[in-house]
């Protein structure tokens, strides 16, 4: 790529001067802000061709894995940022003669008042993730007895057809279990951790494990001085109930509480 003639935009951040210097992004091309004056909002971008980055599956990935390492970074530094998705890019306007930073400009001009509020809002802000499930084997609630039905011999010479039956039996047992513990849970985690973020939102099961059960699966809003009291959060539960098992992930710049609508500015790839 060597006509540069758009811009590749990564994302809309607060104008702080250098806060791109020394950032590099898709193959190391060196970052910079493109400042909108009058807005106190900048572009993280790059000069590129007008044209998108194809290539095969791990070719791609890594570009993503850049894009997001480049965000990362200078969130950090401006403390706040609204993403783009990849390959937003902004091309120069041969028929006006706009150039693509002035296309921009233009753009971030009109969106100004919703994109300021939205990066006043996400100030300071970040977004963790947590998972929770249930170990299906850890919450089986234990009883009296071998489990063997009545006149069934307890010294090992069950049949396998009887054997089949008990491992079919346990595997219910602990799977019920499992569900009523998460039942149980699921409110009550919701709520305590709604105590200590703005905002907490549900991504979908995820299974970790065949053998473990669903509790609450969500991304949540929290300032960066409450990061500890999520944790604090967590750890509590985890304490009281050894069967939960808990995945805690982040801080990451907050990608699932920003508005889709400043997304939408990409080029067609040809000029």
């Amino acid at each position: 790529m060597t006509d540069h003639t758009a811009l590749y935009v990564y994302a809309l951040v607060p104008d702080r001067p250098g806060a791109a210097d020394g950032i590099t992004g898709l193959d190391g091309r060196p970052l910079r802000l493109a400042g909108v004056p009058g807005t106190g909002v900048a572009a993280l971008v790059h000069d590129a061709a007008p044209a998108p980055y194809e290539g095969g599956d791990d070719e791609v990935r890594r570009w993503v894995a850049e894009q997001s390492e480049a965000v990362t970074a200078v969130w950090e530094r401006t403390g706040s940022v609204l993403p783009m998705t990849f390959n937003v890019l902004v091309a120069d306007d041969t028929g006006s003669g706009r150039t693509a930073e002035q296309r921009l400009a233009a753009w971030v001009a009109e969106q100004e008042p919703g994109v300021g509020e939205q990066l006043a809002a996400l100030e300071g802000r970040c977004e963790l993730r947590v998972e929770i499930t249930v170990d299906r084997a850890a919450a089986v609630e234990s009883g009296p007895g071998t489990g063997l039905p009545e006149g069934q011999p307890a010294d090992g010479s069950v049949s396998p057809g009887m054997r089949r039956l008990l491992a079919k039996q346990r595997e219910r047992e602990a799977r019920d279990a499992a569900g009523r513990l998460a039942d149980a849970l699921h409110a009550e985690v919701r709520q305590r951790l709604l105590a200590v973020a703005e905002d907490v939102r549900d991504r979908g099961p995820v299974h970790r494990s065949a053998d473990e059960t669903d509790v609450l699966s969500a991304a949540l809003l929290v300032r960066t001085e409450d990061i500890d009291a999520v944790g604090a959060v967590l750890s509590d539960l985890g304490a009281r109930q050894p069967a939960v098992r808990i995945r805690f992930f982040g801080p990451w710049p907050p990608y699932s509480f920003t508005d889709d609508r400043h997304r939408a500015y990409a080029e067609p790839s040809a000029p």
